[in-house]
């Protein structure tokens, strides 16, 4: 699946720390070492070479690139600083979305007479994931919400139709990108083959946001390469109104979403090279400060973003909920 970026899992917290005594001994007498000092932003290390040799590529994935494009300071602490500062807790929409994304990959993955609607409570079942929620009251709620998406949307699919990926990755080497990134669904329609990408959240999208999507478009530029057939068309499919947002690139369009996704791998390479030179970290990776702070994981850890308002883990799944009113619609998708 196409994915956004933040992680669900909870940051493990140490308990050791507690059973040292407040002067810096152990109960037992050993002496304990001081505190230890804030992450290291460690960049990747140089590859040693002959003079002339080609620089390495750089490997990315649509979640990094993201990452750095929204906010390079969220990039540095998800990939650069060791230890990574802890996060917050999970969200539960990402709870949400991801439950949803595994069931309909199962979905393809029984037997096509087996693709019916009454599958669907026991796949969407062993697949759910609990972290985030309020309460117990709330998490059935989004189960039996993302049960009705579910079954909307796949009353409306061709159950015999076998995609040609679900889930599948997809890469491509460009003369700086060794790109890769993992697909939802990969459709074929006639001879050409089209990205699907699953969505959940509260947003209803049009074409504009297909069409702006780098990742669609590195997918679908990468999809054209491992298959070697013609790839241009990306539909967004968003389960919670069952509608089909879809933009078909030239390929002129996907060179350029290919080069765009070479100079944010180059501000990176800059950025990482800056901090290897003794410029701080800081500075190298700057903050964006906006609207996002709120949802980051590593708010608490940010004095740029620590003065948003915080948002409880369960506030976009309690808005969902409250504006969901059962009234779905079977998406507009032809097979």
């Amino acid at each position: 699946m196409c994915h956004v970026a933040i992680d669900p899992r909870p940051t493990p917290t140490g308990a050791k720390a507690a059973a040292a005594g407040p002067t810096g001994s152990t109960s037992s007498g050993t002496k304990r070492l001081p505190p230890g000092p804030r992450p290291v932003a460690r960049p990747e290390m140089e590859q040693l070479g002959f003079e002339g040799m080609p620089e390495r590529l750089f490997v990315a994935t649509p979640s990094k690139l993201g990452a750095f494009e929204d906010c390079p300071r969220r990039y540095r602490f998800t990939y650069v600083d060791r230890p990574t500062p802890p996060k917050g807790p999970p969200w539960a929409h990402n709870s949400l979305g991801a439950s949803v994304h595994t069931a309909l990959r199962n979905w393809y993955g029984v037997a096509p007479d087996r693709r019916t609607t009454d599958a669907l409570p026991r796949l969407l079942r062993a697949t759910w994931v609990s972290e985030g929620y309020r309460d117990e009251e709330q998490e059935r709620a989004a189960f039996r919400t993302a049960l009705a998406w579910l079954e909307a949307y796949v009353g409306g699919l061709d159950r015999a139709a076998e995609p040609v990926g679900v889930e599948r990755v997809v890469a491509a080497k460009t003369g700086m990108l060794a790109f890769n990134g993992r697909v939802d669904r990969i459709d074929r329609r006639g001879d050409e083959l089209v990205i699907v990408d699953y969505k959940t959240g509260r947003r209803d999208l049009d074409a504009d946001d297909a069409r702006g999507s780098s990742a669609l478009a590195l997918y679908a530029y990468a999809a054209a390469r491992v298959f070697r057939r013609r790839c241009t068309r990306v539909e967004l499919h968003h389960l919670p109104t069952g509608t089909v947002a879809a933009h078909v690139h030239t390929e002129a369009a996907l060179d350029r979403a290919v080069s765009r996704a070479e100079a944010t791998a180059g501000d990176i390479r800059a950025a990482e090279a800056a901090i290897s030179a003794g410029v701080d970290p800081d500075l190298a990776f700057p903050a964006t400060p906006g609207s996002l702070c709120s949802w980051c994981d590593f708010r608490k850890a940010c004095p740029a973003g620590a003065d948003t308002p915080s948002k409880e883990p369960w506030a976009a799944v309690a808005q969902q909920l409250e504006a969901s009113d059962g009234g779905l619609r079977a998406p507009a998708v032809n097979r």
